[in-house]
């Protein structure tokens, strides 16, 4: 039986930024469908913690969006919890430096595939669903994609292209679906490989007007206005960044 409750797919959902988000669409009143690729365990534990809150409220589903055959199984678990499909949030990207000289062909791979090509053809799955709730597509992009960062030229494409796409949705997929985008600018500091020094860091936060970091419930904030507070909106891309766009 269908549910009454609204349902939103998060890619990238077990930790970080995702995470924060699920959380706060929870609290919202949607349920969740969890997607997570490695982490099982952070992802079980997120659903736990979500079901116990409010039972049956939370599934998670692993699945590579990497791999060109997965979105679509995606797609459909993701709309057979619940038996209906009212937000899909593009969050899950790849993040680490590759300069021009050194970048691969596997990098090339694994950095479009996830932050490009995955949000294109998982949203192409989830559409007649988004269409019969009409509902919205939010896309977790990133201020380098206007300006971009250093030695980062697959991820600032990627990106790049995420936003156009973002745009191009929203003329093609209106009226029955709405698609807006969230740029974070320093929310939480990269992680492994893509980490930056303390001297990057602060480098950053002297061209930020507020001067700080923001808070992943600022990005989440943003992600359910879309979802939940913007029936009039689309096409749209909000940096939550502390002005930092202003200074790159």
């Amino acid at each position: 039986m269908k549910s009454t409750t609204p349902v939103v797919l998060i890619t990238g959902a077990a930790h970080r930024l995702g995470a924060h988000t699920a959380r706060h669409l929870h609290q919202r009143g949607w349920n969740l469908v969890i997607h997570y690729r490695s982490r099982e365990s952070d992802a079980n534990s997120l659903c736990d913690e979500l079901n116990d809150i409010r039972r049956e409220s939370a599934v998670a589903i692993q699945a590579d969006l990497a791999s060109a055959g997965q979105t679509g199984s995606l797609a459909n678990k993701a709309v057979s919890a619940w038996g209906r499909l009212d937000g899909l949030v593009n969050n899950a990207s790849v993040f680490y430096p590759n300069p021009t000289t050194e970048a691969t062909a596997d990098d090339w791979a694994t950095i479009m595939d996830t932050n490009l090509r995955a949000p294109f053809f998982l949203g192409q799955a989830c559409l007649p669903a988004l269409q019969e709730s009409r509902g919205a597509i939010v896309n977790l992009i990133d201020i380098y994609s206007q300006r971009p960062l250093a030695d980062h030229p697959l991820y600032c494409a990627s990106k790049s292209g995420l936003a156009s796409l973002t745009l191009s949705w929203a003329k093609d997929l209106a009226p029955e679906v709405r698609v807006n985008g969230v740029s974070p600018g320093a929310i939480l500091w990269p992680e492994g490989d893509a980490a930056m020094d303390d001297n990057h860091q602060r480098s950053i936060l002297a061209k930020t007007p507020l001067a700080r970091t923001g808070t992943p419930e600022d990005v989440a904030g943003a992600v359910a206005f879309f979802l939940c507070d913007a029936p009039f909106v689309t096409g749209q891309i909000l940096a939550v960044d502390g002005g930092r766009s202003l200074n790159m």
